[in-house]
C-alpha cells in the first residue's frame, strides 16, 4: 500500500462564499472554487481554480491560478496562470509561468539576487526600523555595502522557512 506525503494529506478544498482574512501558518495544499474577498496569507500551494472569482491581496508560495484574481499576487516561490486566468493586479515572485490564453493586467516584478533594506521590508511586511534591529542582534542575515545593509535572497527564505 502506498503511503501518502503528509503534504498531500494536507487538503483544504474551499467550494463557498467567503470573506474576511486567512491565514495559514502550516504549509497546506488550498483550493479555492468559490469566490473569496479580503486577504489570504498562505504557505505552500494555492490552486485558485477555473470557477474561482477573488478579490484578494494574495501571500504565498506557489500559487497556480486559473481563476479570476482581483488583487495584487505575491509569491516567494513561483506563480503559474493557466489559460483560463483572468487576473487583475500586480504580481511579485521570482518564477512565473504564463499560459497562451491566460490575461493578465497589471505589473510583474521578478525580484532576484539581492534585496535592499526597503524591499526587504515590503518583502515581508515589517517595518524598516524592526528589520534593523534584527540585523543588529544578528537575528537575520545581512551584508553591508557602503553604508546600507543588503539581503541575499536565498538566505531571506532559508531564514523565513527557519523561523516561523
Amino acid at each position: 500500500m502506498a503511503r501518502r506525503k503528509p503534504e498531500e494529506e494536507k487538503i483544504l478544498d474551499v467550494n463557498a462564499a467567503m470573506q474576511g482574512s486567512l491565514v495559514f501558518s502550516d504549509p497546506v495544499n488550498l483550493r479555492i472554487n468559490g469566490k473569496f474577498e479580503g486577504t489570504l496569507t498562505t504557505k505552500g500551494n494555492l490552486i485558485v481554480g477555473a470557477s474561482a472569482q477573488v478579490v484578494a491581496d494574495i501571500i504565498g508560495e506557489s500559487i497556480v491560478i486559473s481563476g479570476k484574481v482581483k488583487g495584487k499576487v505575491k509569491a516567494s516561490k513561483m506563480v503559474a496562470l493557466t489559460l483560463s486566468s483572468n487576473v487583475i493586479g500586480d504580481i511579485e515572485t521570482p518564477k512565473v509561468s504564463i499560459e497562451s490564453g491566460a490575461v493578465f493586467n497589471g505589473k510583474l516584478k521578478m525580484p532576484q539576487g539581492k534585496m535592499t533594506l526597503g524591499e526587504l521590508s515590503d518583502y515581508l511586511s515589517v517595518e524598516e526600523r524592526k528589520i534593523e534591529e534584527w540585523v543588529n542582534n544578528g537575528r537575520i542575515p545581512a551584508e553591508k555595502m557602503g553604508d546600507a545593509f543588503v539581503f541575499d535572497r536565498q538566505e531571506v527564505e532559508v531564514w523565513i522557512s527557519q523561523n516561523t
